[in-house]
């Protein structure tokens, strides 16, 4: 159980060192408590200000791969617990990481070699023993295929559902308008809008439908003004903008003809609306790609 008084006593003696060294590397430990104290923005925010300062920190690295963790940013927690591995090599505490984001990333081959690793030198490890059995009983797995939520072919239907070429997986076709609808049921999504080359909301499913046409035109500058400077670079289209702010997520995902954009509170899990829409987009694009061929 989490002591909050012996939280907030460290938060206060860190902060203190802190301000009397700007330089100091207890910024880990600080965004560390924060985390642990649950303000997940703080830790970041301490811990990605920190890193500046010190990018080879091993230490400070590990804490800002389970703050991405605990925010579902699961692809960017992986890619930090791989800088402490490059700063400091493999140990448990960085493999049981790396098994831990695989499980959630649904990557259960890559977890289990860790985790059969870990087991062999110390088998009475009880939160090792609990990720394995959590792999072998495809429990992870099957939160997010209910995550993912791929509706399964129903009788009279052959329609509406074509299977992938590339695998054995069946895509149910879906309109702009169901995947709207789609994603608006996700937990802790308030709005949802296409926008239009010209910055009009085309389409809209909107809490209390207030400043959509200035979501709407702001979202457009804002993709045309990084597009254009991602034309200048070697980097190609952008393919996802995430702009977080104190209890506001935006996500803008551009299309071929129109701009999705996503409003959430910042209690929205970022992994699980990522699976989602990974899920949606696929079914939409081929729905468009079976469009243009039936044309």
């Amino acid at each position: 159980m989490i002591d909050l008084d012996e939280i907030e006593d460290r938060i206060a003696k860190c902060n203190k060192l802190l301000d009397a060294n700007p330089n100091s590397q207890i910024f880990a430990a600080l965004a560390e408590a924060y985390r642990k104290k649950g303000d997940i923005d703080q830790a970041f925010r301490i811990c990605q200000t920190g890193l500046r300062i010190h990018p080879d920190y091993g230490s400070a690295h590990m804490v800002m791969a389970r703050i991405n963790v605990d925010k579902g940013m699961f692809d960017w927690a992986e890619i930090e617990a791989n800088k402490v591995i490059d700063i400091e090599g493999n140990s448990h505490t960085t493999d049981l990481l790396l098994a831990e984001i695989y499980i959630s990333k649904g990557e259960f081959a890559k977890a289990s070699k860790l985790l059969d690793e870990l087991h062999k030198n110390d088998p009475a490890n009880s939160q090792v023993n609990r990720f394995l059995e959590l792999v072998q009983k495809n429990e992870a797995k099957e939160a997010i295929a209910s995550i993912v939520s791929i509706e399964p072919a129903k009788e009279n239907t052959s329609e509406q559902i074509e299977e992938s070429e590339s695998s054995s997986v069946q895509i149910v076709r879906m309109t702009p308008q169901e995947l709207m609808d789609a994603i608006s049921e996700i937990s802790n999504v308030n709005g949802v809008l296409l926008v239009n080359n010209d910055g009009m909301v085309a389409e809209s499913k909107w809490e209390n439908n207030t400043k959509l046409d200035l979501f709407g035109a702001l979202a457009k500058d804002i993709e045309q003004t990084i597009q254009t400077q991602m034309d200048s670079s070697v980097f190609g289209r952008f393919e996802n903008i995430l702009i977080e702010c104190e209890d506001l997520i935006i996500n803008m995902i551009p299309q071929k003809d129109y701009l999705i954009l996503i409003k959430a509170n910042g209690q929205i899990n970022l992994g699980t609306l990522k699976l989602r829409m990974n899920a949606l987009l696929d079914r939409l694009n081929q729905s468009e790609k079976t469009a243009g061929v039936q044309k």
